[in-house]
């Protein structure tokens, strides 16, 4: 019988106005240390974007959620924090930032399929 994966997942947040602290979710990263996991996925909606009355450009703010994702992937031209292993870049990515784009605090969780676990998740915290 299948072992139960350990997984982190958190909610990656919209912030346009900080000092605010209203935000909105537009994504979701989840890393398994065990299985060298990690997976994350952005959906930012124009019209919700538009309702916080921005100052910030919508293709600045989505070219910002674009790097996020590169950094979390891995990918060798978004600088030294993609280089880190899959767990630093999870912690950096969710460390406390005062920054528009925030994550929640980390969740720990298990699963057989981290695959459809991530799906589940992220059509109900994001979508």
């Amino acid at each position: 019988m299948q072992e139960p994966k350990l997984y982190e997942y958190a909610v990656i947040r919209l912030v346009p106005k900080p000092e605010r602290e209203e935000f909105f979710n537009v994504g979701l990263i989840m890393f398994s240390k065990k299985e060298k996991f990690i997976r994350v996925k952005i959906h930012l909606c124009e019209d919700k974007f538009r309702l916080m009355q921005s100052k910030t450009e919508f293709g600045e703010v989505l070219k910002h959620l674009e790097s996020f994702e590169k950094i979390a992937l891995g990918e060798r031209s978004s600088g030294s924090i993609a280089q880190l292993d899959i767990p630093e870049r999870f912690r950096w990515l969710t460390a406390v930032k005062s920054s528009i784009i925030q994550t929640s605090r980390p969740h720990p969780g298990a699963s057989l399929d981290l695959d459809k676990t991530f799906d589940r998740l992220f059509e109900e915290l994001v979508m």
